[in-house]
């Protein structure tokens, strides 16, 4: 009987008990959860911050997920070492062995070293169900927080506790919001109808150091706070594999496959650096689709399947108070532009390419677009004209239809 061990208990840590068990029925499948939580959707804390969820309905599987699986899993275990020699994973005061070993750790939040920071009694981070059951601890009607970081994670976290606090200031070096995600016209459009829901920036701008309840600001103002958040950034857990000498960068380096540099090592998810497709280069792509496919990946060829996933482009899914906004790939190559009211839409195309594209106010069946870009599909063969104002299944060809979607097309 084959021992597998995944390390870590997330999205791809999911794709990988599945891939496995689509080749292998019957091998031992042990995870090491260092959350003591049935794995959820981590997407879904703001949602649940906002009583829009429960625990319950956060569950990315089914209670009986591990059950139905044949897994074992240790909660509230951390790795601290990986013994290839022994092929075992060491933990804090016990090993487990393996014959095959997927580490899907995902990330962590950056902190800065802000001077002053200890300081600080009501801080936290914004990444895990832990973070936000400890976060809604503290809310109060009355609460001023500041939110460090402008990105998705601290405007999600702005967005599920508006109406539990007084006031919310988001603060964040870069002069936009989502400055990683959207162009400075995409990201006004965003920041206006945030403002309108009652969030306040102060951009270009962050904290400097902290005493206490007051930040003070690199342009020489001061912030009065009750709670803080840090949300000003992610770094991909790598230290169990650098520490082996496995070959990391910003993440892990896999490759089209999920191996490691390291013999019967795998690795997906956040903390792997994989090939991004519309850029044509390696690089972390830290989303919950990509976190499944590589970790599914990873499962099927650690049981001696046969897999590849290598189209892997950058996406993302987002709403706040009721705007959608949905951008992918690379904005490199030339814009074009479709903007209505309520809507915007900006495309762009390379080398006869659609390359990326920003989505704002309407999102629907933007697989349309995604699908051109990770399959590089030559625009002069489609009314690229057409569908960058209507998304339709029509223009593709009926043999890629049939195979797309099935059925008499």
């Amino acid at each position: 009987m084959k021992r597998y061990v995944i390390i870590g208990n997330g999205t791809a840590a999911i794709g990988c008990i599945e891939g496995i068990r689509s080749v292998d029925k019957g091998g031992k499948i042990t995870v090491i959860s260092e959350e003591n939580h049935h794995v959820y959707s981590r997407p879904l804390i703001s949602y649940y911050l906002e009583n829009k969820t429960d625990l319950q309905r956060m569950k990315y599987r089914s209670p009986d997920f591990y059950e139905k699986m044949n897994c074992e899993v240790l909660f509230g275990e951390k790795a601290v070492g990986i013994d290839t020699k022994e092929k075992k994973v060491n933990l804090a005061n016990s090993s487990v062995e393996y014959d095959s070993l997927c580490i899907a750790t995902g990330s962590s939040p950056f902190v800065p070293p802000f001077k002053g920071l200890d300081t600080v009694e009501k801080k936290f981070s914004f990444m895990t169900l832990d973070d936000a059951l400890d976060l809604e601890k503290a809310l109060d009607k009355n609460a001023r927080v500041l939110i460090v970081g402008a990105g998705l994670i601290g405007l999600k976290c702005a967005e599920g506790i508006r109406d539990r606090v007084g006031q919310i200031t988001v603060c964040d070096l870069a002069d936009r919001v989502l400055s990683s995600i959207l162009d400075n016209d995409c990201a006004a459009i965003v920041q206006k109808h945030l403002e309108e829901n009652g969030i306040e920036f102060l951009l270009g701008n962050s904290a400097d150091r902290f005493e206490k309840n007051t930040a003070f600001m690199k342009n020489g103002e001061e912030v009065e706070f009750d709670i803080l958040v840090l949300a000003v950034g992610v770094r991909a857990n790598i230290s169990l594999v650098k520490e082996i000498g496995g070959e990391t960068n910003r993440g892990i380096v896999v490759d089209d496959t999920m191996k490691t540099s390291i013999p019967d090592v795998f690795s997906a998810g956040d903390c792997a650096e994989g090939y991004d497709s519309s850029l044509g280069a390696r690089r972390v792509l830290a989303i919950l689709p990509n976190a499944y496919m590589q970790g599914h990946t990873a499962g099927v060829n650690m049981a001696g399947g046969d897999d590849t996933f290598d189209n892997a482009i950058p996406m993302n899914s987002i709403g706040f108070f009721g705007l959608h906004i949905m951008s992918a790939g690379t904005y490199d190559g030339e814009m074009r532009e479709e903007k209505n009211e309520g809507r915007l839409r900006r495309f762009f195309i390379k080398d006869n390419n659609l390359s990326g594209f920003i989505l704002i106010g309407d999102t629907q069946r933007a697989g349309i677009y995604t699908s051109l870009i990770r399959e590089k599909t030559p625009l002069d063969t489609i009314d690229f004209d057409f569908t960058k104002k209507v998304a339709s299944n029509s223009i593709f060809l009926p043999q890629t239809r049939r195979k797309k979607f099935g059925g008499v097309v």
